[in-house]
């Protein structure tokens, strides 16, 4: 439960609900480490990256999702051969994990990419023409324009 009523807010508001699911998670707690690591870098205004530490994990073993704003990032747990191997330490994680990041609107990832052990995730703010800015020539107005709104005598 998240220490704040946004309540006022979405009475007011259209299409934000997914504000309130992202103030959620944020506020939640993990009991244990964060598995696997990450990093997330922004590149430029627009450009970010999202680098995982997926030792041990090849390019088959990975799955990417993007859907709906969100971007789900997985593998399966491996089987080890057992065979004459004996641990006396075992670091190394291979388990499963499932890690879910929510893109803002208009974000997209345009990569991928695995190398020594760090996969590689290169994402992208793409604002459509309509959304970015655009200058307005201001003219002088002709003999017609500046009649418009007069009276006729």
């Amino acid at each position: 439960m998240t220490p704040f009523d946004l309540t006022p807010l979405f009475r007011s508001t259209v299409g934000f609900d997914r504000l309130n699911r992202l103030v959620d998670a944020s506020f939640e707690t993990s009991d244990g480490p964060v598995y696997p690591p990450y990093n997330i870098e922004k590149l430029d205004d627009d450009k970010y990256r999202i680098t995982m530490a997926v030792a041990g994990f090849g390019l088959d073993d990975i799955d990417l999702v993007e859907q709906d704003g969100t971007l789900l990032v997985t593998t399966k747990g491996r089987e080890e051969k057992r065979g004459d191997v004996q641990y006396l330490h075992r670091g190394i994680a291979g388990r499963a994990f499932k890690r879910r990041f929510a893109l803002a609107e208009h974000v997209f990832v345009i990569g991928a990419g695995l190398e020594n052990g760090l996969l590689h995730i290169e994402l992208e703010r793409q604002l459509p023409e309509a959304k970015k800015p655009r200058t307005i020539k201001i003219e002088r107005p002709s003999k017609q324009h500046r009649l418009v709104g007069k009276k006729a005598a």
